[in-house]
């Protein structure tokens, strides 16, 4: 007889990430990509945090909350292969899973006791704002670190990055910190690999900001912004 679990979030993430285009396709791919863990009333007992200070690093499980689907498919297209190589769904990151659950691995910068009770202020986050938060597990470098890991199909144009640019005349109203996370995020590619249309104007929201750019090649332009 198959089971039913219910699970509840334990917390929410705040990022800079309006929306899932844009995100860092990896947890730690950008570095800098701050978010604050912000608990559920039920879960702001500090003492659940106890310790958690000596620990480098996280693991966040969270919900794909934007990617929820009836039913599933046993095979997916992951974007970086061109979107037409089938990969089977276990073999993938893809957030369109019989489980939608997502795993990041982030590095803990500090615990803030605020009015929202205990938060955690993390970095190397890849979540979209109010992202629900299932468990934090510490990392353990002994033993969640494999040296000899082989990443199949994963390591396929893992160094590519474009060259980033903004316009002349064009200034985005963001402190020199969140400029570097966009650029670092836009020199990801944000794109599907099979689009290359140099003449499209992409956006992606980003800290309260519509910004607009292009690709040609291998260099991206961000030609301006709206607020949103």
């Amino acid at each position: 007889m198959q089971e039913e679990l219910l699970i509840r979030p334990i917390a929410h993430i705040r990022t800079d990430f309006h929306d899932k285009f844009g995100v860092p396709r990896q947890s730690g791919r950008v570095p800098d990509a701050h978010g604050t863990i912000v608990f559920e009333p039920a879960y702001r007992n500090p003492d659940a945090l106890r310790g958690i200070e000596g620990f480098s690093h996280l693991w966040l499980i969270f919900d794909f909350s934007l990617a929820h689907r009836e039913g599933w498919s046993p095979t997916v297209r992951p974007p970086r292969l061109g979107g037409n190589r089938r990969i089977g769904v276990f073999a993938s990151r893809s957030p369109f899973r019989p489980n939608p659950l997502g795993l990041s691995s982030v590095r803990l910068l500090s615990v803030e006791t605020t009015a929202d009770g205990p938060c955690l202020h993390v970095a190397g986050a890849d979540l979209v704002d109010g992202t629900p938060i299932f468990d934090i597990k510490p990392y353990l470098p002994f033993s969640d670190a494999h040296e000899d890991a082989s990443a199949g199909y994963a390591a396929e144009g893992l160094g590519h990055r474009l060259s980033v640019t903004v316009a002349e005349g064009v200034s985005l109203p963001l402190g020199q910190e969140r400029l570097d996370v966009l650029l670092a995020c836009l020199a990801e590619d944000p794109r599907p690999s099979y689009r290359d249309e140099p003449r499209r104007v992409y956006s992606m929201c980003f800290a309260g900001l519509d910004v607009h750019f292009t690709v040609e090649g291998e260099r991206l332009t961000v030609v301006g912004y709206d607020p949103m």
